[in-house]
């Protein structure tokens, strides 16, 4: 079993592509990916809002006073164009003002004064610069408002009965975990990643190669050799987990945590924890991916089974994103779901549960030894070993 598992591991360690694309490509490209991504969000969010204002005015003398107010803000007005609908649908502007004739007589006679915003909601770029426009003239209906009340003797608080007042009790850290809520799937997929070529080049590859049948002719009992296979895959897959957590520690420094306002504590102690929660996952993923391996025919065969089965860690991280919901202790005796959960509460900061961790540990492991002892029983089966059969 040892000799397997030792020539397996030589074997794709001598092979420069599989080391390039899982121990460097595999790891590097969920870090390198999520931190570019969210730190170009972070500088366009950041260059948005720090930018000047530049708001194209429809019938701007109807409201001089409104245009004082807001250029006294530091907004540039600017020239409508022609056709203000075609601009806003071909994205050459993102907000355009129009003031009718009616906001004049509106505002005369005390009564709300229209403004109509002209945007296009489905570019979602544009929410930056819509939410600003909004927020100046807010703000300038607000004051008018408490001006009017208090020339009749009406104090302004009056008219507001209740005041709400939000205490956020976030802290850093926990706002942080809502930013690295894509965090379990990059791990899990790296998972699943490092096991894959090994997992398909052990079973289909070397049945095409005609090299399975010599060695299961040795004088030992299949399900060793298997185990021996599997060991590598799950070796492989480690590895790989190893290296993405480290990557991530990394990377994650790179980020402008400081200008988010949030805490980023992703480091060595946390990746150490991540590490030993999903290590069952990886005994789950090269059990489930060799299994498949198995009953195709050649390597290109098995490479279409996987493409199938990297959509497996991306159900629970879609459905917590679509659906966040507070960590219960029936969500940590789920296989993959469990890493989900506890590593976001890793990542926001929360104190290590050791029970959920033992639940996660011991639910995955079992899955995944019963998809092991499946997979030792396979080359029982001649149809499965025979390429002609």
């Amino acid at each position: 079993m040892m000799a397997v598992y030792l020539k397996e591991m030589l074997d794709n360690f001598r092979d420069r592509r599989v080391v390039i694309n899982t121990l460097l490509v595999g790891p590097l490209i969920g870090p390198v990916i999520f931190v570019a991504l969210i730190g170009f969000m972070t500088s366009q969010t950041t260059e948005r809002l720090q930018s000047t204002l530049e708001l194209p005015v429809i019938g701007a003398e109807h409201a001089p006073e409104l245009i004082n107010f807001l250029e006294r803000q530091g907004v540039v007005i600017k020239e409508p164009p022609a056709d203000p609908d075609a601009a806003i649908l071909s994205e050459e502007e993102e907000v355009i003002v129009r003031l009718g004739p009616e906001f004049g007589e509106a505002w005369r006679a005390g009564r709300p004064a229209p403004v109509e915003l002209l945007v296009d909601q489905s570019l979602r770029y544009a929410g930056t610069t819509i939410g600003r426009a909004r927020n100046y003239l807010d703000a300038y209906g607000r004051q008018i408002s408490h001006l009017r009340l208090q020339l009749r003797g009406v104090h302004p608080e009056l008219v507001r009965p209740i005041q709400i007042q939000i205490d956020d009790l976030s802290t850093p850290e926990s706002r942080g975990g809502m930013l690295l809520a894509f965090l379990p799937y990059f791990i899990l997929i790296t998972v699943f990643v490092g096991s894959m070529h090994m997992a398909i080049d052990t079973t289909a590859g070397e049945r095409e190669r005609k090299s399975l049948e010599p060695l299961l002719i040795n004088p030992m009992p299949r399900w060793k050799i298997m185990l021996g296979k599997l060991m590598a895959t799950t070796s492989f897959a480690l590895l790989t987990l190893a290296l993405g957590l480290i990557a991530f520690v990394v990377a994650i420094g790179f980020l402008p945590a400081a200008e988010m306002d949030m805490a980023l504590s992703l480091d060595f102690r946390l990746a150490a924890l991540a590490f030993l929660l999903v290590a069952p996952a990886a005994l789950l993923a090269a059990a489930l991916l060799t299994i498949l391996a198995a009953f195709a025919k050649s390597f290109r065969e098995a490479q279409s089974y996987m493409g199938m089965v990297i959509i497996i860690p991306m159900i629970p991280s879609m459905w917590i994103l679509v659906d966040p919901t507070r960590t219960e202790t029936w969500m940590t005796m789920v296989p993959l779901l469990s890493q989900n959960v506890l590593i976001l509460d890793l990542v926001r900061g929360e104190p290590v549960n050791w029970l959920w961790f033992a639940f996660s540990i011991g639910s995955t492991s079992f899955v995944a030894l019963i998809l092991a002892a499946i997979a030792g029983t396979l080359y029982n089966r001649p149809r499965l070993i025979f390429t002609s059969a």
